[in-house]
């Protein structure tokens, strides 16, 4: 993954939309998140994080690509807003990451991660997270058309292999540790095309 952030103009990289997502921004307009201490899982070079700091969050942002980190960092001075911003492994131990968080949410990070890994990436999401703590995930639904519209692993144009879900095992995923308020398909416009992306809004148990 940092290669493609060391190669690849951002303007290019497919996932790199500097507005926030209309989904997110309704949490916060909605007062269904409030400002709070929050956490950016996969969080890229940190336009969601950024736009969270300017509505009063205190975000910390989390990514495995340190040359991400570094233009993330580097677009929250020009922005002048305070970030934290970690490079780290959401895989790992995330011992990087100090104290616990309010709200944590990881945008189309999911897809990223293999059914055999998925269950240790969720307890790790619920370590960091304090008790009744709100989480948002999506990812891509097995029903979107996109990278031949067929089968749960497909490659990308860039050579990565993404995991396509169901509702239904995003459901057996996250209901032992979170209480799902939403979970449903929803429409993303996306960068180049829109698709489907499954939506999970829960609380920590």
């Amino acid at each position: 993954m940092d290669e493609i952030y060391k190669r690849m103009p951002q303007e290019e990289i497919p996932w790199n939309i500097e507005e926030p997502p209309e989904v997110l921004v309704e949490l916060v307009e909605t007062g269904k998140v409030r400002p709070c201490k929050s956490i950016d899982l996969g969080c890229g070079i940190g336009n969601y994080a950024i736009y969270l700091a300017t509505k009063g969050f205190d975000v910390t942002g989390v990514d495995i690509s340190p040359t991400a980190i570094r233009i993330a960092e580097e677009n929250a001075m020009k922005r002048e807003v305070k970030c934290d911003f970690i490079v780290a492994d959401v895989l790992g131990g995330l011992m990087e990451v100090k104290g616990t968080f309010d709200f944590a949410y990881d945008w189309e990070l999911l897809h990223h991660i293999f059914p055999n890994r998925r269950e240790k990436y969720v307890e790790n999401v619920h370590g960091i997270l304090k008790p009744k703590s709100r989480y948002l995930s999506l990812c891509f639904s097995e029903k979107t058309p996109q990278f031949g519209g067929s089968g749960k692993y497909r490659e990308t144009p860039l050579g990565t292999l993404l995991y396509f879900s169901s509702e239904e095992e995003l459901r057996d995923l996250f209901e032992p540790y979170f209480q799902i308020d939403e979970l449903k398909t929803i429409h993303i416009s996306g960068k180049y095309a829109p698709h489907l992306a499954i939506y999970a809004f829960m609380k920590r148990r």
